[in-house]
């Protein structure tokens, strides 16, 4: 199998220990799959926990507001999501619905609402630059869920950073540091990652949020270097909260919104890997990928362009800002994630 040789093809390679700001980082006593079993529990007891704090149930009204009509819902607060909501409308609208707006302001489709509101669902054809950006951004936080997979555990592998959706950039991205200072990627292993990510696609597995404090956040990473480092300087600017998503068991870290599910996103190619240069001038591997929604069709001539285009490196840089909602500043070079 594609995924096996992939696993395979440099397991004899040694580990390398990065540096960050001066300081050595040893590898984590756990093994990746201990830490990622670790970091989900801490996730589960997290949202368990935050469900139990909700105590005596209130609704909320919410007023959906789509193709002409108008639909009121009593939900629960705090616990009730638009996803909910999409299902008391019809399975199809669940079905097909990308992303949410609550009073204008782009939402996770299973992120619990907060008060009475105005609710539209947006799906992948809708005509609104905010699905966009969640499907690029969610493209590239399951990049990251299928490198982070792809490589067995001798391999060092640190998931660094992911920029916000940047579409005239014509690529998603994921920068990690690979304990492979001298990869060459062959064409078999870019197949191998784009045939991992499809199989992603088609789990169609929901994507979870979660809110943390900083310090909850630092525990459940302390096995990477580079996001217990990242941590800190993010919560500062976000009331010393981290946004998490969890796809399966992969977590990490954005500020969002994502889209709904997996099974949203379409046709997919993984097919640039670039080596690059952090701010501490360490050598990162910058993977890149281009997708379609699930749905939409182009032929065979104009995806070969648009992969031909995603091949090139994508030079947009990361920055941690505060969550805001989308906004024309928020796509630019100096990107947040």
């Amino acid at each position: 199998m594609m995924i096996q040789r992939l696993k395979g093809f440099y397991s004899a390679v040694s580990k390398l220990q990065p540096q960050i700001n001066g300081i050595r980082c040893m590898s984590s006593l756990l093994t990746k799959s201990d830490a990622q079993e670790r970091r989900n529990e801490a996730f589960n007891n997290e949202k368990k926990r935050q469900r139990a704090a909700v105590g005596r149930i209130e609704k909320v009204t919410v007023t959906y507001q789509g193709n002409g009509e108008e639909i009121k819902l009593l939900m629960n607060k705090e616990l009730s999501t638009p996803y909910d909501c999409a299902r008391h409308i019809t399975e199809g609208v669940a079905t097909t619905s990308a992303l949410a707006s609550v009073n204008g302001v782009p939402w996770d489709m299973h992120r619990p609402l907060v008060s009475d509101c105005e609710l539209k669902l947006f799906t992948m054809r809708t005509p609104d630059r905010s699905v966009n950006n969640a499907f690029w951004r969610t493209c590239s936080l399951m990049l990251g869920a299928v490198v982070d997979s792809a490589f067995k555990d001798n391999i060092t592998c640190h998931l660094h950073s992911f920029t916000s959706p940047n579409i005239k950039s014509g690529s998603f991205l994921y920068d990690v540091y690979l304990d492979l200072p001298n990869w060459s990627p062959t064409l078999a292993e870019m197949k191998s990652l784009s045939g991992l990510f499809s199989q992603l696609c088609e789990k169609k597995l929901p994507i979870e949020r979660l809110e943390v404090d900083t310090g909850y956040a630092l525990d459940m990473f302390q096995d990477n270097p580079y996001k217990t480092q990242q941590i800190p300087n993010i919560a500062k600017f976000n009331e010393n909260k981290i946004v998490l998503y969890r796809i399966g068991k992969h977590i990490d870290i954005s500020k969002g919104p994502m889209i709904c599910h997996t099974g949203i996103v379409g046709r997919c190619t993984i097919n640039g890997i670039h080596k690059i240069k952090n701010d501490a001038g360490e050598t990162l591997y910058r993977f890149q990928g281009i997708a379609l929604p699930k749905g939409i069709i182009l032929n065979h001539f104009i995806y070969s362009v648009l992969e031909k285009r995603s091949e090139k490196l994508n030079q947009t840089v990361w920055m941690p800002q505060r969550m805001e909602p989308e906004s024309e500043q928020s796509i630019s070079i100096a990107a947040k994630n």
